[in-house]
């Protein structure tokens, strides 16, 4: 039964049912003595269901309309919990927590039961989930590829202040929401031999003889739209075998040999992100971006010969969006699979390739660009060594005719780096082999034509595009923040879910005293909610009536948590100093993975967990100020903290952050930004005024100008006492008295090197901080900015994101609803 046609008790009935049906049925339990998290795993699959008709409808519609599809490629994708986001986007919560409670179990405790599904890290993998939904919400026959992680990034424990990388087992009790495809498989090779083959024509072509061979096993999951008018899907590959075992070896009691082969191919889709330090660690990470890559381009091109029988209509049918430089390698499998699967010259295949990629850049950091050894590549991927090769003369020639062309250019543009042991540039690869290059704000696509590809930009001044990030507002309003979603529906309706820019209409309730009393009090619940899982995960008592502080993000040196912890040692230390002060209360809140390998940023966390237990245990401050640092972010644990935020901290050094969309969230959700003029952090605000937002700190041309010049931070330091008191504090052991030598390493980098900017942002900071902290004294004037923010959110919708790479890159258009 179609559950948007269903009256509403019909609809109750039905899901009471259909749970206990899968109860009994799929997961084989009595219902009276079934467990909480049976009756998760019940409902989950009940209401799978539920969207199984209208997932196959929305195939064969795009099927029937011949519809374009956009292929979105990320090593990425953060789809945190399932249950409530596809009972929202059904319109089925209601009548699901009524159904539940005719078993006698509450929706609220078999929810968070649902473990997040650990397949991404931070805001690259978050921004392809939203992607994923808007893609459904709008109609686009859009569907994701990426990798199925058995372990995810890693699950962070902090022991003794120092975060520990434990295995994430969200597979453990299977996956509810997705389906085994065994019978969708490719083989994916690596290294081997490259060799001539005469051909019956008296022609000869090379053929690749892989060493060795894996298989990529599809997984689908599907992607629910609002109101379930379209159900794209989510195809994750997993790693397995060409052969489960030798039993040759086994019989000869070599028990582990004989498992070798399948040890060393579901090695690839275990962990995200393999700790790359090592050769070996190299090795694993280029496999992992290839498997997934070629496994991906296989299936698409698959499907469309099955329907179109050409690949020469390919750019015609298909889009295939690469997010950052992980699939790069997808310009040099498609025109393998081209040239050597279907006969094409190399010229045509690339022209074929070009026409069909495009590609985003997340950074303009050089070292995130990725670059892999050639001695690498041509061990792993002789052809496409071969390939790329042969793509790098065409574009040089093509590009740089000479005489034109000086040696200087065609070294800055060339796909191989000759100048650091011959490296294959990765991001030079998306670039020439897109149709379209985007950034992900204004001023980061402005930057990348002066900054990394800046002659690529003078070649083809046309290639660049801007498209600011977006969120899905249905996670992060309707799902997080139910209590300010049922004000706004109050006051506005509910349009805006699906139109976003409705949003504006709620500027006119600023001077309403009754709506504002309402949207004061909302804040508060989602502060003590806030406040109670803090009090049961980390024993810290927080105080609701604070300015709630928050900076959460991964930890990186040039996202500047260490920014923050200074300005908080400087702000102890005045509250020391002046204990009778009338201080604005404070609660600092950290949470954020630090890669494995990245010893500085770990250190950083250890810093931020030595200063909250010397702060959060001296009296002098009491409950002034508090320090907490949230282990194992996560979507879910985001859903807490951003409703509850009251400062949203986006203090990257300017120029570095591409886009943010931490930002957006917490100004949707009523939050001051305090923030550089970087990234998104401009359009915001253009969108909410200047009077509404917090922005402090070096321009990004005057970043670029200090660096010019020369910077010396310790002269910097001197001149500022509260951040020489600051720095000296940390250094000297003030907060490490068991190793007071713990951060001294950490300070003298900072003061001779200072290559983020740290202390010469600090003044700004620290005096902006001071203006927000005497604002918050003034709560009305605090919460008429933040309705302010809430109100102007509505253009960093997903949806509108979506809809403009439709229309500028992927020349794609919605298909009509099933």
């Amino acid at each position: 039964m179609d559950a948007a046609n269903t009256p509403y008790t019909a609809q109750v009935a039905e899901l009471h049912r259909a749970i206990e049906d899968k109860m009994r049925y799929a997961v084989g339990r009595d219902p009276r003595h079934a467990r909480l998290h049976d009756w998760y795993a019940a409902t989950a699959l009940a209401v799978r269901d539920r969207i199984v008709d209208r997932w196959h409808a929305t195939a064969r519609s795009a099927d029937e309309a011949n519809a374009k599809r956009v292929y979105y490629l990320s090593l990425e994708f953060l789809i945190g919990r399932l249950l409530t986001d596809s009972l929202t986007n059904l319109n089925l919560m209601t009548a699901a927590k009524e159904a539940l409670a005719l078993h006698g179990v509450s929706f609220d405790q078999i929810k968070d039961l649902e473990p997040d599904a650990a397949l991404g890290n931070g805001g690259l993998g978050r921004l392809a989930a939203c992607f994923m939904e808007s893609m459904a919400t709008v109609g686009l026959a859009g569907l994701g590829y990426g990798i199925r992680y058995d372990h995810g990034l890693f699950r962070q424990v902090i022991r003794d202040g120092y975060q520990v990388e434990m295995p994430e087992d969200w597979l453990v009790f299977g996956n509810p929401w997705e389906f085994e495809r065994p019978e969708i498989a490719y083989d994916i090779g690596f290294g081997g031999r490259v060799l001539p083959q005469d051909q019956p024509d008296g022609s000869s072509r090379l053929v690749w003889m892989p060493a060795e061979r894996v298989r990529a096993v599809a997984y689908d999951t599907p992607v629910v739209g609002w109101q379930g008018t379209h159900i794209n899907t989510l195809r994750l590959w997993r790693a397995r075998s060409v052969e489960p075992m030798r039993l040759d070896a086994f019989n000869r009691g070599h028990h582990a040999d004989a498992f070798a082969a399948q040890l060393n191919a579901t090695n690839i889709s275990r962990v995200l992100y393999p700790d790359d330090s090592s050769e070996a660690g190299r090795e694993l990470r280029l496999k992992q971006e290839f498997f997934f890559t070629s496994a991906s381009l296989q299936d698409l091109v698959r499907r469309h010969m099955a329907q179109q029988g050409s690949v020469e209509r390919l750019p015609d049918t298909a889009s295939i969006q690469l997010n950052d430089t992980h699939p790069a390698v997808a310009v040099a499998e498609l025109v393998r699979l081209l040239v050597d699967e279907y006969g094409l010259t190399l010229e045509r295949a690339f022209s074929i390739a070009r026409g069909t990629l495009g590609y985003t850049n997340h950074t303009l950091l050089p070292e995130a660009l990725e670059s892999w050894p050639v001695t690498l590549f041509e061990r792993l991927l002789p052809r496409h060594m071969q390939i790329i090769y042969e793509i790098n003369a065409l574009h040089l020639d093509t590009a740089t005719p000479r005489p034109v062309s000086s040696p200087e250019l065609r070294r800055s543009i060339s796909l191989i780096d000759e100048s650091n042991g011959r490296q294959v540039r990765m991001g030079h690869l998306a670039f020439v082999g897109s149709k379209k290059v985007n950034g992900v704000s204004a001023l980061h696509g402005d930057l990348m034509k002066t900054t990394v590809f800046r002659d690529f930009h003078k070649l083809f001044p046309d290639r660049i595009t801007a498209i600011t990030n977006g969120i899905t507002f249905r996670r992060w309003l309707v799902e997080c923040n139910p209590g300010l979603t049922a004000l706004i529906n109050d006051s506005i309706g509910n349009r805006w879910v699906a139109d976003a820019e409705e949003l504006s209409e709620l500027a006119r309730f600023v001077d309403d005293t009754p709506f504002m009393d309402r949207y004061s009090a909302v804040k508060r619940e989602n502060k003590q909610r806030l406040a109670a899982l803090v009090q049961d995960r980390m024993g810290i008592r927080l105080d609701p009536d604070a300015l709630f502080d928050v900076q959460i993000k991964r930890i990186h040196e040039y996202k500047r948590q260490l920014l923050n912890l200074i300005e908080t040692v400087a702000l102890y230390d005045k509250m020391r100093a002046e204990p009778g002060r009338n201080w604005t209360p404070r609660v600092k809140i950290f949470a954020g993975k630090a890669a494995a390998s990245y010893h500085r940023a770990k250190l950083i966390i250890k810093l931020a967990n030595d200063i909250a237990r010397v702060v959060n245990n001296d009296p002098v401050v009491r409950d002034r100020l508090r320090v907490v640092f949230l282990p194992n972010y996560n979507v879910s644990l985001a859903e807490v903290i951003i409703p509850a935020a009251d400062l949203s901290e986006q203090i990257s050094t300017a120029g570095l952050e591409a886009s943010g969309t931490g930002n957006m969230k917490m100004a949707l959700n009523g939050a001051l930004t305090i923030g550089t003029l970087d990234g998104a952090n401009i359009e915001i605000r253009d969108h909410v005024g200047d009077d509404n937002i917090l922005i402090f700190g070096l321009r990004a041309d005057e970043v670029a100008d200090i660096k010019a010049s020369g910077y010396d931070a310790r002269a910097k330091v001197a001149a500022c006492p509260s951040l020489a008191q600051a720095i000296e504090a940390i250094r000297s052991g003030v907060f490490s008295p068991d190793d007071p030598s713990r951060y001294a390493g950490l300070i003298d980098h900072l003061l001779n090197d200072d290559v983020f900017l740290v202390t010469a942002d600090f003044e700004s900071y620290e005096e902006t901080h001071k203006r927000g902290a005497a604002l918050y004294r003034t709560p009305l004037e605090w919460r008429r900015k933040a309705l302010l923010n809430t109100a102007a959110m509505g253009w960093f919708s997903s949806d509108r994101t979506i809809r403009e790479y439709a229309r500028d890159i992927w020349q794609a258009a919605p298909h009509p609803s099933p």
